[in-house]
């Protein structure tokens, strides 16, 4: 079996929308890291989303395969049952986080990688860390502003 990285993600918000925040693990053989950043204002599934998007813009190289374990059935069954490249070829016509699925898009044509679910706060050791890690972040004083949320949000109100 040929090595691989490893890539546990979860994203929170407190209120949707509210202050969020996302939690990463990278993992290959020995090595973790992992991190976290919290925003003002912004959702759980953008969170979701930009954690899987900072993982893997995080990543040092694209020629090891990668496998993301999320908890994020709206991320995971986007990618996996294609409906993003749908989204994508119709202009993201009234979708949710254009911004970030574009990012995702551009990102990832440069990596092999598989999805896998896992049920959230069920014991999944990494998921709860991740989770940890999201909540302390949205929790925190180092706010950043998700900034084409807070536009997306001035123009509805």
């Amino acid at each position: 079996m040929s090595a691989f990285i490893q890539i546990f993600t979860d994203g929170s918000a407190r209120g949707n929308p509210g202050p969020g925040g996302y939690g990463i693990i990278l993992r290959y053989k020995q090595s973790v890291k992992e991190i976290s950043q919290g925003y003002r204002l912004t959702t759980n599934n953008r969170m979701e989303l930009l954690a899987v998007v900072c993982a893997l813009e995080s990543l040092k190289t694209n020629t090891i395969p990668v496998k993301i374990y999320s908890d994020s059935k709206y991320v995971i069954d986007a990618i996996e049952k294609g409906w993003v490249y749908g989204w994508q070829k119709k202009g993201f016509a009234k979708k949710k986080n254009k911004d970030l699925w574009l990012r995702y898009l551009s990102v990832a044509k440069s990596f092999k990688i598989e999805f896998i679910w896992v049920k959230g706060h069920n014991g999944h050791p990494e998921n709860e860390r991740c989770d940890v890690l999201a909540v302390e972040a949205a929790l925190g004083t180092s706010l950043l502003v998700d900034q084409y949320f807070e536009e997306v949000q001035q123009h509805e109100s």
